[in-house]
Order: structure tokens, then C-alpha cells, then sequence
């Protein structure tokens, strides 16, 4: 008896499973998409950039307690140097060779001049206006990334950067001996560290990621060893625990940094650095029971106002929230 052959619409069991679709995996999606270009991937971005400098200021708010910072400036960045490591390794040593080392000298000068002004403010002015002033940034980052970067600067732009700075005014309540001489300090700083995200913008499409952290740290690290030397404390075990987080900490930022410069415009960006105060009322009210001010809660109103009107300006007309949903839904 001649055995029959196969029939067409018989399948085996290895076509069964090649003929089941691949399942859906959400979290796959959101991620590509946050690792996409648009504005709103680059609001989350300056978002989480403002939560992790926060986490990393409670960081040094414990080691601060007996630790000077200029140690507390060498070992963060050591540390992030260090971390880093393992990755640069990885990718061979083509990711130690850079074409712009005069700019990546430049970038880590800066951050350790910035550092240096600011620990010398801190110590010569009432902390609430040295941390007021620093929230001028975003004031002196929108004509920089207009002449620097060649950005485009609207009235709606302007407007959510001043609205939100006023909301830092109303939060912090500077007194009024604060503008003096003085106040031309944090006021360098903050015009420093809006240098530096401009180098950083300028550089993130040229240079690899891992490459700008690394010389960022290495450099910051050689500027910051003579001051750490002269107030030396040798940190515990605990506190050597802090450091590290506080250097991956460190890196993390400047991922989130280079990452929202990469999904789109910084100067649409300058608004959501204001979010850093409402993550440290947060973080102040659940960790060291600080209760938030009326003042707080206003000048917080107005940060939220400011984000979610630049959100509402660089979106509209674009169905771009929807559009993702449905984006998710079929895929």
C-alpha cells in the first residue's frame, strides 16, 4: 500500500509556530519611542535630568554633613570616570580617540570653574539666592543656543522661561541684599553652566556619548584634586557608597542631557529645568520632613503652567500625543 503524500493544507508543527505573530511587547515600543526625536521625548528627558539632580543633591546633603565639597566634587567625578571604564573598554579603544580635545578641555574647565564658584557662593550668600540666581540659566542658554546653535526663539518661548523663573522668584524669596557685587558669582556660574550645555549640544552629534562622559569626568577630576587634597577626610564605607551612586548619578545626567539635545530643540527645553524645585520640595518634604511653603505650592503652580503651555505650544496641531497612543495600540 503506497503511503499518501502530505497535504498542502496540513501544516507541521515548526510552520505552526513560525505562523504565530510575535506578541507585543509595550514596553519595547515606549522605549523606542523615547529613544526617538520630538519634543516630547525631550521634555521627559530634561524631566528626568531635574529628578536625578535631585536625587544626587540628597546624596550630597548626607555627605555634606562631614565631607568638604571640593573632596565631594573630586570623588563624583572620579567615580564617574571610573564607572565609565568598563563601557569604554567594551568599545575598544577607538572610544578613548577624539578629534576635539581643545573642546573637551574647554567643557571640563568650565564645569570646574562653574563647581568652584558655586561651593564659594554657597558660603558667602544665603543658600535660597545662590540657588535663585543659578535658575537664571535658562536665561543666559536661550540667546547662547540662538547665536551658538542657530535655534529659532518665539514669544511662546520666552514667555514659559520667564513665566518660569518668576515661579522660582515666588518659591525661594530672595532678600533684597542678596543683588549685590556679590550676586555676580552664581550669576557667572549659572552663565557657565549654560555654556556648557551649549558645548554639549554642539558636541553630542559629533562625538560618541560614552566619549564625552568620559573626558568630562577625567578632566573635572584633574581640576578638583588639589582642592580636594588640601581639606582631605577620608570618607567611610558609607560614605565611599554615597560617592559612587553620586558619580553614576552624574553620568545618568549627562545621558539624559545628551539625549533630550538629541530628540529636539534645547531652547524648547529651558522651561522643564524649573521642574528641579518641585522634585526638591518633594524630596525635602519625604526625607528630611520639610514642609513645603505657601509660596512653594504658588511657585509651583506657575513651573507646571510654564511646561505644560511650552508642551501645548510645540505640539498643537500636531496631534503628536494621540498619534503616538494609536502608534502603540497597532503595533
Amino acid at each position: 500500500m503506497t503511503a499518501q503524500p502530505a497535504r498542502k493544507n496540513e501544516t507541521s508543527p515548526s510552520n505552526q509556530q513560525q505562523a504565530v505573530p510575535p506578541a507585543h511587547n509595550p514596553v519595547l515600543s515606549a522605549w523606542r519611542w523615547l529613544m526617538g526625536k520630538g519634543f516630547l521625548q525631550g521634555a521627559i528627558w530634561a524631566i528626568m535630568i531635574c529628578l536625578v539632580s535631585n536625587m544626587n543633591d540628597v546624596f550630597q546633603k548626607f555627605l555634606g554633613a562631614r565631607l568638604e565639597a571640593p573632596q565631594i566634587v573630586f570623588f563624583r567625578f572620579l567615580f564617574s570616570m571610573i564607572t565609565l571604564f568598563p563601557f569604554m573598554l567594551r568599545q575598544g579603544m577607538s572610544s578613548f580617540h577624539t578629534k576635539r580635545p581643545g573642546q573637551h578641555a574647554l567643557r571640563a574647565l568650565v564645569g570646574a570653574v562653574a563647581l568652584g564658584i558655586g561651593c564659594f557662593s554657597v558660603t558667602t550668600m544665603p543658600l535660597s539666592d545662590v540657588v535663585t540666581l543659578y535658575f537664571t540659566q535658562p536665561l543666559f542658554f536661550l540667546p547662547l543656543a540662538v547665536i551658538f546653535l542657530s535655534e529659532k526663539l518665539d514669544s511662546a518661548r520666552i514667555g514659559a522661561t520667564v513665566l518660569g523663573f518668576i515661579g522660582i522668584l515666588v518659591i525661594l524669596n530672595p532678600s533684597e541684599n542678596s543683588f549685590n557685587y556679590m550676586a555676580l558669582l552664581p550669576i557667572s556660574a549659572a552663565f557657565m553652566f549654560a555654556i556648557l550645555d551649549v558645548l554639549a549640544k554642539k558636541m553630542v552629534l559629533k562625538e560618541s556619548r560614552i566619549t564625552l562622559l568620559f573626558y568630562f569626568a577625567l578632566g573635572t577630576t584633574l581640576v578638583a584634586i588639589i582642592p580636594a587634597i588640601l581639606v582631605w577626610k577620608t570618607p567611610t564605607l558609607w560614605e565611599l557608597g554615597l560617592l559612587v551612586l553620586l558619580g553614576i548619578g552624574a553620568n545618568l545626567i549627562q545621558i539624559c542631557l545628551f539625549q533630550a539635545f538629541s530628540a529636539t530643540e534645547a531652547v524648547a527645553l529651558a522651561p522643564f529645568r524649573y521642574t528641579e524645585l518641585i522634585f526638591a520640595s518633594l524630596f525635602g518634604f519625604i526625607l528630611f520632613s520639610e514642609v513645603p511653603a505657601v509660596r512653594t505650592l504658588g511657585g509651583g503652580i506657575l513651573i507646571i503652567v510654564s511646561t505644560l503651555y511650552i508642551t501645548y505650544h510645540e505640539t498643537r496641531g500636531k496631534g503628536f500625543i494621540m498619534g503616538w497612543v494609536r502608534k502603540l495600540k497597532r503595533t
